[in-house]
């Protein structure tokens, strides 16, 4: 853009040097414009030439003073007039001072404009490519993928029949990249998408182990994989697949070596079979600890949020979220606030008279932020203060250069405040198979009703009140949803 441009951003130089600009040195950067003139124009050798572009550059008067006075005295040596050599310096010198924006405004608009425009009109394919390129910076992808949710774009999670090395688009969807995850090779994944265009999609966690090279699974991008998801269209129970990592890479040695032996088998009519793997028997994870497996592959919450849960208490609360907090602070107005998070990192220091204090990470659906934690808050909270933790903090802000900094003034768990204010639920079953797992996430310590509806095969709904004296916390309905054989877990 800066080459497309420059013929027309050599007009805001000077109209004496605009001429020699575009007929005798084509489009080149001001400081080689300057050591050029200074060379043609004044008899400068490389070196002198150097030296001028280097004073015009610091701008020191003393230097600048002498070089005039070398300049002029060559330029007039070459047949140019003492007028013409003076302004032809001065504007060098000016140019120095105030060109330097105009001639990038230039370009730059135009690129803004580029962007601006391929935004607008393409934002999948847009979203997709600047993920791509920023694919190694966790913090850029984050803003990215929440310019993705703002914009109601949907967004492919990984997976090992869709996902690619790079981010991809299908059907106005962002497709999210393998090679992104944690621990995942770009080249262990462009082997894998090379067998799935010669083979077809993987069919199931046993055809991909003998279809993938051994050698591009190690276990802990396999790990990565599972955590963030990329195995859920085989197996959607992440602890089943997560347990039988070792099956799966021995499936792929065995099938390897085979291959590398030149053996069949001998019914397969020189294909090679893929018996299933026997998957371990064990429930899946909860949704807390399935996006904490999440975050720990991706580098931040993709398919939720562990407040998500928590939504309907947080209003009832009226906590504000932090993109909410932040927008009033900066436009002047609270300067503190009570803003539910999950704790995502902790970092301690010592200051200098030895007391110990934190920069705290969080991490909201709307955003992450940071806070720093004084010693006195430090050792009142620190139990709470565990990354993974669910709080509820209070905040106070302040403003510098644009950048919010927050100091951490108290913190209480999110667990025991949305217990206060959160409302029974109804509990939705077919049959009797699921009442022992519910009954052993019940807990009888609180005020919270719970009413279990039966749904009959004719669609008649029968309900029994099992009691008004529950705990009854966004975590325990979460832990009841995933109870198999619960149709559905709803507020009352």
């Amino acid at each position: 853009c800066a080459r497309k441009l420059g013929k027309e951003a050599v007009v805001y130089l000077h109209p004496i040097l605009e001429p020699i600009l575009k007929e005798t040195f084509g489009i080149i950067t001001y400081q080689e414009q300057v050591q050029q003139t200074a060379r043609d124009m004044a008899g400068y050798t490389l070196a002198q030439a150097d030296l001028l572009r280097r004073a015009m550059g610091k701008k020191i008067k003393s230097e600048m003073d002498a070089q005039r006075e070398t300049f002029i005295k060559g330029a007039i040596a070459n047949n140019v007039t003492e007028e013409l050599a003076n302004a032809v310096f001065d504007a060098c010198a000016k140019f120095a001072e105030y060109g330097f924006n105009k001639s990038h405004s230039a370009p730059y608009a135009y690129i803004s404009y580029q962007t601006a425009y391929l935004k607008a009109n393409y934002p999948v394919e847009f979203l997709a490519a600047s993920m791509t390129l920023d694919m190694g910076n966790t913090d850029k992808l984050m803003l990215l993928k929440q310019e993705v949710q703002r914009l109601k774009l949907p967004i492919v999670p990984p997976s090992v029949n869709a996902s690619g090395v790079e981010f991809g688009v299908n059907d106005g969807a962002v497709v999210y990249s393998l090679a992104a995850l944690k621990n995942v090779g770009s080249g262990a994944v462009q082997h894998m998408v090379e067998k799935r265009e010669e083979g077809g999609p993987f069919k199931s966690l046993a055809d991909f182990a003998r279809r993938v090279d051994a050698k591009s699974l190690n276990r802990r991008a396999m790990e990565s994989m599972i955590k963030a998801g990329a195995f859920d269209s085989l197996a959607p129970n992440r602890a089943q697949v997560f347990e039988a990592i070792d099956q799966i890479i021995g499936l792929s040695n065995r099938a390897s070596n085979e291959q590398a032996a030149g053996q069949n088998d001998m019914f397969s009519g020189g294909a090679v079979s893929a018996p299933e793997l026997s998957l371990p028997k064990r429930d899946n994870w909860l949704p807390m600890e399935r996006l904490a497996q999440e975050f720990e592959a991706v580098g931040f919450y993709l398919s939720g949020h562990p407040l998500d849960e928590y939504a309907a208490s947080l209003r009832r609360m009226r906590i504000d979220s932090y993109a909410e907090f932040a927008q009033k602070a900066k436009a002047g107005g609270i300067k503190a606030a009570r803003l539910a998070a999950t704790i995502t990192s902790r970092h301690e220091r010592r200051s200098k008279a030895g007391n110990r204090f934190a920069f705290i990470g969080f991490s909201d659906p709307t955003g992450q932020f940071e806070a720093i934690c004084f010693s006195d808050t430090l050792n009142a909270a620190r139990e709470l203060l565990e990354p993974g933790t669910s709080v509820i903090v209070s905040v106070e802000a302040d403003i510098e250069a644009d950048e919010l900094k927050l100091r951490l003034q108290g913190v209480e768990a999110l667990d025991k405040a949305a217990a206060a204010v959160v409302q029974g639920v109804q509990i939705f079953i077919r049959d009797a198979t699921p009442i022992e797992s519910i009954a052993k996430r019940l807990e009888r310590k609180g005020k919270a009703p719970v009413l279990l509806t039966l749904i009959t095969e004719t669609g008649r709904e029968v309900d029994v009140e099992l009691g008004r004296n529950f705990t009854m916390t966004p975590q325990i309905k979460g832990a009841l949803k995933a109870v198999n054989g619960v149709v559905d877990v709803l507020d009352l």
